[in-house]
């Protein structure tokens, strides 16, 4: 079928279709996509298709939401693009702040608690093998391991903040290049794309900066006006703005940012809460990074005192996670609208290649502290201020659930959805039966 074929309505109806069945994280979002409109629907080609998926995995963002914008605005253009990212969002983003109220209300039930308890050791076995996965893609050389090996050492050790790793990881990639001293890259040639992105142009950028930036910026500038710089809503939105900008390397790795940010700086969630979220997005379609929706539906909703008997709570945290959601992923949009021309005539830059390819081995060492993290606070009671676990704490059932999971991912091969739940089910097994 030629793209010119494709009805706009047939091609909402598949965006939908995609957005519900976007479970497993990228790997998996991104696998769907490719079945659906390569294999089945034959809307894009292979070579188009990888030519937009290599292009979303240079931006900060979630990359197969961007890669369902962009592939929507090859078919249909700004409204096509619009219709796509939203719609592989929407069901997650319903799912999570219907799974936000239920958490607020029952959480502490024995039979959640377990549910919750099970995800957590699934959680653990999904994360190292995301970490594998991506070490394996990406650590190819020697070179690319010595920045693995810092840049975790420079978040567990020094507790440095994560762009500050990013920007040094990518400064060294493109000065080795840039001076001649070897690439963290290898460029392959690739033939035109089908369908070339309007040419880039100084009045074109101005007129998209000028409708996005007010967009993305607004909610924030009015919270602050309205409720002052130091309110709860104020601090997520400028937060969660930034964190858009330095989200280099998929969900996994800036969840060690936002780990470290939302826990340790502002208290907004516990570490175990942290982790509950992350279930909660791993067992539900949509991007991973909807975590970050969890994360501000509590942190309004603990603004108010928590009182789950109160309308006015449930409120509060639902726009809470409404206004980390819009500045989460409205630059999203802005980065495929405004970008692709410029990144298509940057292709073939070998020293922009080599910072890329930097940045990326560095997100492996990030993965890695970020297993350690969640680790440490599910299988031990108690961790010192350093962030090393008492071993005498170690707690007995998470650990034995998080052997299960490893064995039902690891050895048996089972799926994403397969062991969330067994080890949910598991997980109420051990709460209810103590």
């Amino acid at each position: 079928m030629q793209v010119s074929e494709v009805s706009f309505a047939e091609a909402t109806r598949t965006w939908l279709r995609i957005g519900l069945l976007s479970f497993g994280g990228p790997a998996g979002q991104i696998a769907v996509m490719h079945r659906i409109l390569v294999d089945e629907k034959r809307w894009i080609s292979e070579q188009r298709f990888l030519h937009a998926l290599s292009y979303c995995m240079l931006l900060p963002g979630p990359e197969a939401q961007q890669l369902a914008t962009y592939i929507g605005w090859i078919l249909h253009g700004t409204r096509g693009g619009l219709t796509a990212g939203l719609l592989f969002v929407l069901p997650g983003f319903l799912a999570i702040m219907a799974l936000s109220v239920a958490y607020v209300l029952w959480h502490q039930q024995p039979l959640v608690e377990g549910l919750f308890l099970g995800i957590k050791g699934a959680v653990i076995a999904i994360v190292l093998q995301a970490l594998l996965r991506i070490g394996k893609r990406a650590l190819t050389s020697r070179a690319a391991l010595w920045v693995a090996a810092l840049a975790f050492v420079a978040l567990a050790v020094l507790r440095l903040p994560f762009p500050l790793i990013v920007l040094g990881a990518g400064l060294a990639g493109f000065v080795r290049a840039r001076f001649g001293w070897g690439s963290f890259a290898v460029l392959r040639e690739t033939s035109a794309p089908e369908a070339s992105p309007p040419t880039p142009s100084a009045a074109r950028s101005l007129k998209l900066l000028a409708l996005w930036l007010p967009l993305w910026f607004a909610p924030v500038l009015a919270c602050a006006w309205w409720l002052g710089a130091a309110s709860t809503y104020t601090q997520l939105g400028v937060f969660f703005s930034k964190m858009s900008v330095v989200s280099f390397g998929g969900a996994y790795a800036v969840l060690a940012y936002v780990a470290q940010q939302a826990v340790e700086r502002f208290a907004w969630v516990t570490p175990a809460q942290m982790l509950d979220g992350l279930g909660l997005a791993e067992s539900t379609p949509g991007p991973l990074i909807l975590v970050v929706q969890f994360v501000g539906f509590l942190a309004a909703f603990q603004a108010l005192g928590g009182n789950p008997t109160l309308s006015a709570g449930l409120l509060a945290g639902m726009l809470g996670a409404l206004l980390t959601v819009w500045v989460t992923f409205v630059p999203s949009f802005l980065w495929i609208f405004l970008g692709a021309p410029y990144m298509e005539s940057l292709r073939g830059n070998v020293p922009l290649a080599s910072a890329l390819a930097a940045i990326t081995a560095a997100v492996v060492g990030v993965i890695a502290n970020l297993a350690l993290w969640f680790a440490t606070h599910v299988l031990f009671a108690r961790v010192d201020v350093h962030g090393l676990p008492e071993l005498a704490s170690l707690r007995p059932s998470p650990a034995l659930l998080t052997g299960v999971a490893l064995i039902l991912m690891f050895v048996l091969k089972w799926g994403l959805a397969r062991t969330l739940a067994v080890s949910a089910v598991l997980g109420a097994a051990t709460t209810m039966l103590r």
